[in-house]
């Protein structure tokens, strides 16, 4: 019998430990609230002076108390595991503050080389048009593996250098693989025509400082109120790669009073790139293609506002996310079909597959890309309604992981643990309100794409003055309405 005891009491000793253990992950995790942390401490010594008490009784009461020992024991593995996964992933999400250009050799589909090396003697060209740092850095790098100087022609813009390659005047192509998409709209079938013989990725800090917001009036940025960026992006791989911006969301938050503001910006909005376009004004979309901070500061100054945070989403995320939530309800205005799916007028669940086909088609309305940015609007409101139950708060710890191959921000671990500690706390709802911006439809030259006529949207003033009235508003904690 005193054996059986003493063996009782050290699965005791063992529970102490793991129940210790659980309880500092959970507080150094920063996510639960105090009250909380406070239960489920009280709850684990109950447990703990349950299974020890039974130990000293003389009967078989003793087995009682060692399966109540391993089976919190095995709980708090379990939780101890949840948490530091949850940890690891919004570490891996977070904290995000460079960039990455994949610069590339590209040359005909026909060409023999292999490698890099077999180039040395061939005809290289590049654009001067834009991202001259990456480009001089790539060259430097294409002298050290060949071992020599290589012959360089200059051309106008990446179209050019392009077609360039495509006649024959040039025998390989050196550029940012980001501008893929732009050459793409240039020259059909374009990436069909050419192979890549070599990349090299160039990482570089991100501007992110946090300043005051610029907003007449508005109150200076705090963790109870900042704007925070959404970029879908057009790509499915790395997602710190640069790339297009398809999807251009800015999420206006004010967490004292409950309130998000979601802007949508055309894509093809005609605008400035501060410190990149010299003034020139270019689609919002290839703002992306010089690094999340150019987007950033583009929207910032259309709108008057500092934005402080974002998170960079491409396309495999939206569908983890959403089949991760267990699918979410979407209000449509129309009813139309893309890529499969059928969606009726009025609310529709939808799968991950299902979101993605619903947030990128354009072209069933008659309003295009406002149309679009109105349902991709949508789609988020419902993601962030879905994520605000408690529900989902079983699926949390899937969700991280499922995103975090397809997800960054620059957001910090301890700020985001610090807003799911406030929502577990005060588990409040929100009050979501949608916007976007609108313009006039053109056909004109655009900064990236040097003198080719491209379809582009100008800004509506009217309209942009609105949407930053709103979020003033919001900043200021002032109620606002659809």
């Amino acid at each position: 019998m005193m054996k059986r005891n003493m063996v009782g009491k050290l699965i005791c000793v063992i529970q102490l430990i793991f129940s210790a253990t659980l309880m500092g992950v959970i507080y150094t995790g920063g996510m639960v609230p105090l009250k909380y942390q406070i239960l489920a401490g009280v709850i684990l010594l109950v447990l703990l002076a349950g299974a020890f008490g039974l130990q000293f009784l003389k009967n078989k009461a003793y087995l009682g108390g060692i399966v109540i020992s391993v089976l919190v024991s095995i709980g708090c593995l379990t939780g101890i595991f949840y948490l530091l996964r949850a940890d690891s992933a919004m570490q891996k999400i977070g904290g995000a503050t460079y960039k990455t250009d994949n610069m590339v050799v590209v040359v005909k589909q026909s060409c023999t080389a292999t490698e890099l090396k077999e180039a040395g003697n061939y005809r290289f060209g590049k654009q001067t048009a834009a991202d001259q740092d990456n480009t001089n850095l790539m060259v430097d790098k294409i002298q050290e593996v060949v071992g020599r100087e290589i012959n360089i022609t200059d051309y106008a813009s990446v179209q050019d250098l392009a077609q360039a390659l495509l006649k024959g005047e040039i025998e390989a192509a050196i550029y940012n693989e980001a501008f893929d998409g732009i050459l793409n709209e240039a020259i059909e079938g374009y990436t069909d025509q050419v192979k890549i013989l070599y990349q090299y990725g160039i990482d570089t800090k991100l501007n992110l400082e946090k300043e005051n917001t610029v907003v007449d009036d508005a109150q200076p940025y705090s963790q109870d109120t900042f704007s925070f960026y959404i970029s879908g992006i057009d790509v499915s791989g790395p997602i710190t790669t640069n790339s297009r911006s398809d999807v251009n969301i800015i999420a206006t938050v004010n967490t004292k009073t409950k309130q998000i503001l979601l802007t949508t910006t055309p894509r093809d909005y005609y605008v400035p790139l501060p410190n990149v376009s010299g003034g020139l004004r270019d689609k919002l979309t290839h703002a992306g293609i010089y690094g999340v901070d150019v987007s950033m500061d583009t929207l910032g100054e259309l709108y008057g506002i500092d934005i402080q945070y974002y998170a960079r989403v491409n396309f495999t995320s939206l569908i983890k996310m959403v089949d991760t939530l267990g699918g979410i309800d979407v209000y449509s205005e129309y009813a139309f079909e893309a890529r499969g799916c059928s969606f009726n007028k009025g609310m529709n669940h939808m799968n991950g597959e299902q979101a993605l086909a619903f947030a990128r088609e354009r072209y069933s309305f008659e309003a295009g890309d406002n149309q679009r940015g109105k349902n991709q609007e949508a789609v988020l409101t419902a993601m962030i309604r879905k994520a605000m139950t408690p529900a989902v708060l079983t699926h949390a710890n899937e969700l991280l992981a499922q995103v975090s191959d397809s997800m960054e921000t620059n957001m910090t671990q301890e700020e985001m643990a610090s807003l799911i500690k406030m929502q577990l706390n005060d588990n409040a709802s929100w009050n979501i309100v949608s916007t976007n911006a609108v313009g006039t439809g053109d056909k004109t030259t655009c900064f990236s794409m040097g003198s080719m006529q491209v379809y582009v949207m100008w800004p509506d003033e009217n309209s942009v003055a609105q949407i930053s009235q709103k979020m003033k508003q919001v900043l200021n904690g002032e109620t606002i309405t659809e």
